[in-house]
């Protein structure tokens, strides 16, 4: 048995795949996320047997057909609970949550709140399309004010979500954003959020090339890419531009872009955290038009990261602490402390 393990080939993105035919429109984002997952699956050590995928309803909540691990395909918005009651009932697993604006900030949103505040070990991908692709095209918490769909053909009047600002508000202990289109970036972060221990919640950036198609391009074509995208490195200053030549300073608590080739110095720059939480902050709100002129790049990469206990871990010290110092009576449990006698 040891030999036979010894031997045993190292996994690798193809054996990650099943034998389903992929069924996303041609050119969707989703199959480059698929193909990202499947090469840093293999690279982190896992067991397939100890893998599970657990989605809800929407064009990515197909993903678990795709992997070739454990998975369900479950109900909209509940993956998020699905996938809490897995991982207390199996805290050995590494359990993945994938879903969309839709699924996890609309009709499961106060799920997705709850999840993060707890700090259950599992790591969420929320693909962000901005439409409601898989309906055919109405639009989602997360679409633009003034969006016209087949459900708003005036316009939305709804204020979006910013799915970061949300995640940080419920106290989620690692937030990152990456995009389809990097592959590079999208496997580091993916890595990044297999690595942190508790909730990770990595946004990405992903094209509906047939309900709306374009809605990122400003942060992903090669043309516009370099200015209007920041990629966040720990302990390393906030640089962007085609030539490296533009920089971010704090006015304050005010993030402002300064020309590096002006007069502006590297040492006043920012220098990025991951565990400042007040910073954090302000680059979830880094959520400008960027059809606005002065407007700041969109952050890419970890916003914020801290260590706090998971809650599946929590759980076990206190039912194991129950069973020693309180063995189980149900009839007392019942009774209740408060106790009345009808005469």
């Amino acid at each position: 048995m040891e030999t036979a393990t010894l031997n045993k080939a190292p996994l690798t993105a193809k054996d990650f795949a099943t034998d389903q035919e992929v069924r996303w429109c041609p050119g969707c984002g989703d199959y480059s996320i698929l193909a990202q997952v499947q090469k840093v699956m293999p690279t982190l050590g896992i067991p397939k047997e100890n893998i599970a995928i657990i989605s809800g309803i929407g064009c990515s909540s197909r993903f678990p057909y795709y992997m070739n691990v454990y998975g369900m395909h479950s109900i909209h918005g509940r993956a998020t609970a699905i996938a809490s009651g897995l991982k207390a009932a199996r805290p050995d697993l590494s359990v993945w949550i994938v879903t969309g604006d839709g699924d996890s900030l609309s009709i499961g949103g106060n799920h997705t709140i709850h999840l993060l505040r707890r700090n259950f070990d599992v790591n969420v991908l929320l693909f962000n399309n901005q439409i409601y692709g898989l309906t055919k095209g109405q639009y989602s918490p997360t679409s633009e004010e003034n969006k016209v769909t087949k459900s708003t053909p005036f316009g939305s009047i709804d204020h979006p979500f910013n799915p970061m600002a949300l995640a940080l508000g419920a106290d989620a202990t690692f937030i990152a954003r990456s995009m389809d289109r990097d592959p590079k970036h999208l496997q580091a972060m993916l890595t990044r959020s297999y690595e942190h221990k508790g909730a990770s919640f990595l946004e990405i950036y992903q094209n509906c090339n047939i309900f709306n198609d374009g809605a990122f391009e400003t942060f992903t074509e090669k043309t516009s890419k370099a200015d209007n995208a920041i990629f966040l490195e720990d302990g390393k200053p906030l640089i962007f531009g085609s030539n490296s030549d533009k920089g971010i300073k704090l006015d304050g608590f005010k993030p402002v872009v300064v020309d590096l080739n002006n007069g502006a110095s590297a040492d006043d720059l920012w220098v990025h955290d991951e565990t400042d939480l007040y910073k954090a902050q302000i680059l979830t709100r880094m959520f400008d038009d960027p059809k606005i002129e002065g407007h700041l790049p969109r952050p890419f990469g970890v916003f914020y990261q801290v260590s706090r206990p998971a809650y599946e871990e929590v759980l076990k010290k206190q039912i194991d602490w129950a069973k020693e110092k309180k063995p189980a009576d149900l009839d007392k449990l019942l009774r209740g402390n408060e106790v009345w006698d009808i005469v």
